[in-house]
């Protein structure tokens, strides 16, 4: 994959797993992103407000707030304020019936955990060109 393949583009992890939330912003980040991580989903809201990115991956299973909490305050935003950002959801715990619920409660797209590096790639890549 071209180091270039993400420049250019801003991504936000919120990701309660470290050694999660390190691989994928390493992975990212040798893309040409420019990746910010949260730990939680307080975090993660803060840092749509202040990055105004061009994606969110969210872990949907988090302590005190889950990803559809995220989701919910973020398109709260508003669009001006960042509210509009696509948001894709990361879980274990999806079947093809969830994945369908995910996208109808506002998710642009679900990669079901573990997934492949090309996976994701190709998930941020088709949900960025939609």
């Amino acid at each position: 994959m071209s180091p270039n393949l993400l420049s250019n583009l801003t991504i936000v992890i919120v990701e309660d797993h470290d050694d999660a939330a390190t691989f994928l912003a390493l992975f990212l980040g040798r893309l040409g992103a420019n990746v910010v991580v949260a730990r939680n989903a307080f975090e993660g809201l803060e840092a749509v407000k202040n990055n105004r990115p061009n994606l969110v991956l969210s872990d949907i299973s988090m302590p005190d707030r889950d990803g559809f909490a995220l989701l919910r305050d973020i398109r709260a935003l508003g669009p001006d304020a960042g509210g509009s950002v696509a948001v894709v959801a990361m879980t274990a715990l999806v079947g093809r019936a969830d994945r369908a619920r995910l996208i109808d409660i506002g998710f642009q797209a679900c990669l079901p955990k573990p997934f492949a590096a090309e996976e994701l790639v190709n998930t941020i890549l088709n949900v960025l060109n939609d």
